[in-house]
């Protein structure tokens, strides 16, 4: 029953924030796959349209289509993880299949041969920006344990802030100190009743903390899975003028789930340790929406030389996040257990608003026997926000980012041969680590290879991609300085389908 309450009372409860450079990274960044033939030339489509999944890149490329298309593209995404960890390295792969991509593009003919406009079209499609879904385990005797996570919280905080008042449940308690006192104050409370930390003095003004758990170097097992999805729904016009130039114009709307469980056990403290054994889980649930526009254009120099040029604005994202808690160890307190995944904290909706991108494309096409095309986009990450930036909070993440953050550099190098009704593809993207230190993440290099093989008005397409990046995993926001080494592996395999009309 008490489990219970504490749930609908966690309704009426609004943490204050802890949201931070970790959340806008990851709304930032898109790993788009798109339809196959988009994926095995690598995403260069800026300067040649002609593909649903291109209009991510250049709006203007639904004006290239001749007749109206639908597509549909499923992915089965195979993830593989290294981490490393005070020298010990562990493995864990996971695979996932999604339906990535769906939509479709009418064209219509201008009837009148005395206009410059040619044709224009609408265009609706699906895809897949990110798929979350991942997992990666990491252990390793560390130097520091979740003690000083506690600690570091604790320090400053009057202990009579943490101490239950007559009559009032512990779970009760963990909630109204993270609504009215904030996070650091309920971690605080967490590190006191799951046995980990204690006052130095047993007074109200105490402000002081010690651990209770004794080590040299302490046995961690640490697991962390992610699921979920950012996906964009685009409405598109496009215009053809003439037979030089093409135009278009893009309305984008996101829509969000993140879920994130991590889970930790430190065991091997010495033997006169108090504490032997601590377990500590969270889990992260956010969910919202966002919106963005796009604008772009392509030049037709000549039969063979396109270029391309595209605005992409900021995505404004409007996210909701909650989280759950649970901890215990052979000194927690015995009513511990009722603080658990039942127990919820709201936290007020925020704003995540990612920076705007430019991208600038060149196009080469010989004739039907193929072509070769490259895409560089650049994407200053230093302008990234989190609102409102009135939020303290807020305002000192914000400073943080401009300061680690800096500008990302892209590039997407594609070609395709055609023999008869069979196309060949091959494709290549880099992009650039968002952080100015090139190391926390690393650089992404990815490589694809694709076939397609069309009869009459459908075409069939096969797509593989593997991308390759190295990123720095911080177990814990605070007290745990030594992050967790991941290489980061991701393998692609694309299967479309295209019908014409």
């Amino acid at each position: 029953m008490k489990k219970s309450i504490s749930f609908i009372m966690a309704l009426a409860c609004m943490m204050v924030s802890a949201q931070n450079i970790n959340d806008v990274l990851r709304y930032s960044s898109e790993n788009l796959q798109g339809t196959a033939r988009f994926q095995g030339m690598g995403g260069a489509f800026g300067a040649l349209g002609g593909d649903l999944s291109a209009l991510n890149i250049n709006p203007a490329g639904s004006a290239v289509f001749n007749y109206g298309q639908i597509t549909v593209s499923g992915t089965n995404y195979n993830r593989d993880n290294d981490a490393t960890y005070f020298g010990t390295t562990n493995n864990r792969t996971l695979n996932s299949l999604e339906l990535n991509q769906l939509g479709a593009v009418f064209v219509f003919k201008n009837t009148d041969d005395n206009s410059d406009w040619k044709k224009f079209s609408l265009a609706v499609n699906y895809d897949l920006v990110q798929n979350f879904d991942d997992a990666f385990f990491v252990s390793g005797n560390s130097t520091q344990g979740i003690d000083n996570y506690f600690l570091s919280f604790a320090q400053g905080v009057p202990f009579g802030q943490l101490t239950l008042r007559d009559g009032e449940f512990i779970e009760d308690a963990y909630l109204d100190i993270g609504s009215s006192l904030g996070f650091g104050a309920q971690q605080a409370f967490l590190g006191y009743f799951g046995g980990v930390i204690d006052p130095v003095a047993q007074t109200d003004e105490n402000t002081a903390y010690i651990s209770n758990a004794q080590y040299s170097t302490v046995n961690q097992q640490f697991f962390q899975s992610t699921s979920g999805y950012n996906s964009k729904i685009t409405l598109n016009m496009a215009s053809q003028f003439q037979d030089v130039l093409y135009l278009g114009a893009s309305l984008n709307f996101h829509t969000v789930e993140f879920n994130k469980l991590t889970r930790l056990t430190e065991r091997g403290f010495n033997t006169d340790s108090e504490i032997q054994f601590i377990n500590f889980d969270n889990f992260l649930h956010t969910e919202g929406n966002g919106f963005s526009f796009s604008l772009g254009a392509i030049a037709k120099l000549n039969d063979v030389v396109r270029l391309g040029g595209s605005y992409q604005s900021p995505t404004w994202y409007r996210l909701e996040d909650d989280t759950s808690q649970r901890i215990n160890s052979d000194l927690a307190d015995s009513d511990i257990n009722f603080i658990d995944f039942n127990v919820i904290n709201l936290f007020e909706r925020y704003t995540i608003k990612t920076p705007g991108k430019l991208t600038g494309s060149l196009g080469l096409v010989f004739g039907k026997e193929g072509l070769l095309s490259v895409d560089y986009g650049y994407q200053d990450m230093s302008q990234a926000e989190l609102r409102p930036t009135t939020d303290p909070d807020f305002s000192s993440e914000n400073d943080f980012i401009a300061n680690t953050l800096g500008g990302v550099s892209s590039v997407r190098v594609g070609g395709e041969y055609r023999i008869e009704q069979l196309s060949l593809r091959a494709g290549y993207r880099y992009e650039q680590s968002p952080y100015n230190d090139g190391n926390t993440i690393g650089d992404l290099n990815a490589y694809s290879a694709g076939i397609g093989y069309s009869f009459g008005s459908n075409r069939i397409d096969f797509a593989y991609s593997r991308s390759e990046q190295d990123f720095n995993a911080q177990l814990f926001d605070a007290g745990l300085p030594i992050p967790s080494r991941i290489a980061n592996t991701l393998n692609n395999v694309t299967l479309g389908y295209s019908f014409s009309f």
